[in-house]
């Protein structure tokens, strides 16, 4: 694998690291801004809603600025804004850092992955997708429980002012490694093509459910860890840790599946596999050990679906590839949003339920992804039968002629 794409990866892994680190920290944040764990919790709703709305608009700037410069710029807004969070006064100052952390991390998520499917073969595209990913779950295995660590020493504040320390080595090195890729040109993206395609839009459908069931029980997993799962205040990082390793294996896993299966028999598989996964937290509500363990599984193949459904988009619509990666990315957010939104208003209630409700979205998943794989296969039907009627037609003339 290209080293750069390595470097790409840890780019991800560092603003993946800004959205999820008010996850471990939630209780910390709520207190110090003096709102509502409920309230404080929007902050990852904003953040995705935001990275959502940017990451197509940041695709037509590369049509106009070197994808380099614009990935180096990204960078330094992320900074700014990472450092502006570790001084917020108040919930509304850091409401406004979270839409520059968000922009510059739609940008630099954006141009990664990108980059990413251009330095390797096609063969590869997967996994190289799933590298990308593998530094967003990344953050969880050293980010979010690093995070938990500096804000028991350092306070939250500390957090964010670690980030963005993290976040300028990552600038220095990409300065020097990223070579200039030049002005791409050309039309705007093919965003219209691509969502009159219904299995293309199947599928940003279903990493808007996946991403959406998941993050209802993510989005408060700090406070479902200690009251439901029963792991002490103490462990509470050592649990992040385990489930982000299991999040890093999902992202390599899922770029490999669609690899290694056709792209159609991925997206079907993997929601599968996952409300399996989910419906079991109820279940073993009051037994710790195998609760946690059912966790750990539902972790790894949350983490899948996103290489797995860019893997679909790529190969079912090549010709608007670009566009259906941007907006899977504000497809996801999308989810993350309305993972998080309804995640608040279960866990006012009670905080066993959030494996419920996510179980209803994901359940709406696997059916969304049922529609896109049999009209991904429609596609292909027809796409091999008008090639054929093409040979059978240019044969025909050669015979005459």
């Amino acid at each position: 694998m290209n080293p750069v794409v390595i470097l790409l990866a840890f780019a991800t892994f560092v603003t993946g690291t800004a959205e999820n680190i008010i996850v471990g920290i939630l209780p910390d944040v709520a207190g110090g801004l003096g709102v509502s764990l409920a309230l404080a919790g929007q902050l990852t709703a904003v953040f995705s809603i935001v990275f959502a709305v940017t990451a197509p608009l940041a695709l037509v700037l590369t049509k106009r600025i070197d994808r380099r410069r614009l990935f180096l710029a990204a960078l330094g807004l992320f900074i700014l804004s990472t450092f502006a969070a570790a001084a917020s006064p108040n919930f509304a100052i850091m409401l406004l850092t979270r839409i520059g952390m968000a922009a510059a991390s739609a940008t630099v998520c954006l141009l990664a992955t990108m980059l990413a499917t251009e330095l390797v073969d096609e063969s590869m595209q997967g996994r190289a997708i799933g590298i990308m990913f593998m530094g967003i779950s990344g953050s969880l295995v050293l980010g979010v429980p690093a995070g938990i660590l500096i804000a028991d020493v350092a306070g939250w504040r500390g957090v964010f002012l670690a980030l963005a320390a993290l976040a300028f080595t990552v600038w220095l090195v990409s300065w020097r490694c990223i070579p200039a890729s030049g002005l791409r040109g050309g039309a705007l993206p093919g965003y219209l093509k691509h969502l009159r395609s219904a299995p293309l839009v199947a599928g940003q459908l279903v990493s808007i459910l996946m991403i959406g069931g998941h993050f209802v029980l993510f989005a408060f997993l700090a406070p479902y860890l200690v009251e439901v799962a029963g792991i002490a205040d103490g462990n509470v990082a050592l649990g992040f840790a385990a489930l982000g390793i299991a999040g890093v294996s999902g992202g390599y896993f899922g770029g490999w599946l669609a690899d290694r299966l056709s792209p159609r028999a991925a997206l079907l598989l993997t929601p599968s596999a996952y409300l399996a996964a989910l419906a079991g937290l109820p279940l073993l509500k009051g037994s710790p050990g195998p609760l946690f363990a059912v966790m750990v599984v539902w972790a790894c193949i949350s983490w899948m679906i996103s290489p797995v459904v860019q893997r679909f988009l790529i190969s079912t619509g090549p010709e608007t590839a670009e566009a259906g990666i941007s907006l899977n990315f504000s497809a996801m957010h999308v989810g993350v949003g309305l993972g998080t939104i309804v995640g608040g208003f279960l866990v006012r209630y009670d905080i066993a339920a959030l494996p419920v409700g996510a179980a209803v979205i994901a359940t709406l998943a696997l059916m969304t992804a049922a529609v896109a794989f049999r009209a991904a296969g429609a596609v292909h039907t027809r796409t091999s039968s008008g090639t054929s009627d093409e040979h059978r037609t240019l044969a025909k003339a050669n015979r005459v002629a």
